[in-house]
């Protein structure tokens, strides 16, 4: 006949089991890193590749991570694969032989925009979650350089060439395929544009006086692509004067670009004038040891100098 066990033992029993699970959630937490940590070491890892194309969803999901964290990256994963199958799926349908580079922009234009609904907002153009890929995929609203970052990864899903390019005041992208080129306006529903309709819309951004130029058509790096986004972030923050929420974008940019040099020069400069003077020195000396322009270097050497002897 079995006793009970005095009740010391089974405090002692209980106390052991809540140990082990203290243990176990532990182990779990270190197993599965945070988002925010997890975006860090994406964004670290993506800026010790060279320029040029990478894993840009990734890169644009740390990003997003690092500024609003989330549990449900395993979600938007899942999603983005989604889209991938349903592209690959619409093409396997097709005469591979005959789908010239306009049927597969098509292709990737009814999966996004038709079938799972995505569009580029016109009615709220400047809200900060336009340029969260996060949100973005919430949503099914975003700016150009976010719907261009769901194109690009569908594309390049399948083994296709798809680029951000250098265009002012307007995001889009350069698609290439078998020896044609098309010019594509994310923000419209993936809509191919011809010059004259580049021309009106660099004029649109640019002004009357702006033409076409050979470096409208050249393609930037996906670094370049991903700092874009941010840059739409920051500049909202700051027109709204929210200088602390735009230092921690620029604090994501930074990881993912840490030798561009005007990104120390802004991070001194809003550091400082959210008064933290020693972080505003700490940056605008790293930029120092980047920039190689004496007029400057000049300049940032002054504003070292008087915020020095402000802390004195």
């Amino acid at each position: 006949m079995s006793k009970t066990p005095p009740k010391d033992a089974a405090a002692k029993v209980t106390a052991a089991k809540k140990s082990a699970s203290k243990k176990s959630s532990a182990t779990k937490a270190r197993a599965a890193p945070s988002s925010e940590v997890w975006a860090e070491d994406m964004l670290q890892a993506l800026a010790r590749q060279e320029d040029g194309a990478f894993d840009i969803i990734e890169g644009a999901l740390a990003l997003a991570a690092f500024d609003s964290p989330s549990d449900r990256l395993v979600f938007y994963r899942e999603h983005l694969t989604t889209m991938v199958q349903d592209v690959a799926d619409a093409i396997s349908k097709a005469d591979s032989d005959s789908v010239d580079a306009m049927q597969r922009l098509t292709v990737i234009n009814q999966v996004l925009f038709g079938l799972h609904g995505y569009s580029g907002d016109t009615e709220t153009y400047d809200d900060l979650q336009n340029a969260n890929i996060i949100r973005v995929i919430d949503r099914r609203r975003g700016l150009p350089v976010a719907l261009g970052i769901l194109m690009m990864h569908l594309a390049r899903a399948q083994g296709w060439e798809m680029r951000g390019l250098d265009f002012p005041g307007h995001f889009l992208l350069r698609f290439e395929c078998e020896g044609e080129r098309i010019i594509v306006d994310p923000f419209h529903g993936g809509v191919s544009l011809d010059a004259p309709a580049l021309r009106a819309l660099l004029k649109a951004t640019a002004g009357n006086d702006a033409e076409l130029q050979s470096h409208h058509y050249e393609a930037v790096s996906d670094r370049d692509v991903l700092l874009r986004l941010q840059n739409n972030i920051k500049l909202r923050l700051i027109k709204d004067q929210r200088v602390e929420e735009a230092v921690h974008i620029v604090e994501s940019m930074l990881l993912l670009a840490p030798d561009r040099a005007t990104l120390w020069r802004e991070s001194g400069l809003m550091n400082a004038h959210i008064g933290k003077v020693r972080t505003a020195i700490a940056a605008f000396e790293t930029y120092l040891q980047k920039e190689t322009r004496d007029s400057s270097r000049r300049e940032v050497a002054t504003l070292v100098n008087e915020l020095r002897s402000s802390l004195n």
